[in-house]
Formats: C-alpha cells, sequence, structure tokens
C-alpha cells in the first residue's frame, strides 16, 4: 500500500520509519530539536499542509498534521513545494542544497543542521522507505 504525501497516514507511517532507522538513531544520537515541514500551496496542494516532527536523541518522539501552526513553538520551519518534497524523497535533490539553494525555505539555525548533515540524510532515507504517491499521480 502506498500513503499519499502530503497525509497524516504519511507522517504516522514516516515516524515508524525513522523509528525503525539504526542509521537515524545513531547519526541523531545527540540531535535535540523539533520541526513543522510545510508543504506550500501549489498544483494539487490547495492550502499549506504541515507536518510537525519532534526529533530527540535519534527518535522520533511526535509526528503530526498540524492546522494551527500556534499549537507549536518548534526550534525549525522548513517550508517548500510538494515539487521540491518529491525531488528529496526520490533523492534527486540534496536536502541540504536545498537549504542552502533556498528552494526550501529555513527559520531557524542552519549552523545546527549543517553539523547534522549525516542525520539529515538518514532522516529523508527514511522517508525514502515509505511507500508514496502524490496527488498529481493520482
Amino acid at each position: 500500500m502506498a500513503y499519499l504525501f502530503p497525509s497524516a497516514e504519511w507522517v504516522e507511517t514516516f515516524k515508524e520509519a525513522i523509528n525503525a532507522s539504526e542509521a537515524y538513531r545513531k547519526s541523531a544520537a545527540k540531535w535535540e530539536g523539533d520541526f513543522y515541514f510545510i508543504i506550500s500551496p501549489g498544483g494539487p496542494i490547495k492550502e499549506p499542509f504541515v507536518m510537525y516532527l519532534d526529533l530527540w536523541h535519534g527518535e522520533c518522539r511526535e509526528a503530526s498534521m498540524v492546522k494551527d501552526m500556534s499549537e507549536k513553538s518548534p526550534e525549525f520551519i522548513i517550508e517548500g513545494t510538494l515539487d521540491v518534497y518529491k525531488q528529496i524523497f526520490d533523492k534527486k535533490l540534496d536536502p541540504i542544497r536545498a537549504l542552502v539553494s533556498r528552494k526550501l525555505k529555513l527559520k531557524g539555525n542552519l549552523g545546527k543542521i549543517m553539523r547534522s548533515v549525516k542525520a539529515t540524510l538518514d532522516l529523508v532515507n527514511a522517508a525514502a522507505t515509505v511507500p508514496t504517491t502524490y496527488p498529481d499521480e493520482q
């Protein structure tokens, strides 16, 4: 079964994939920080989709779809189009390059993320293990 990205089911499956990743557990052993990942409107995405991830010492403690962004105050907010996320998950675009080139917009400390490149790549690798379908493919 493939999960629609973005959707609450995809987010839950992504959390399971993160927590099943031994590589992520090791590379993010010292990471402490939470995120809003925002898929901005465009194409089949009519309104922003917001995903919250609480990542702590190699584990995803919480992952959810967020309706009201005032619910949390994450350390990082990363925003991009569906196409950019798709390229990252398909390993056609490096996530760090996407941040540096501003294909993904970041609110938060880029230096902290740059010090955790391996963990970032392992997080993307976990996302790539989720069987995914996109709204433009349906």
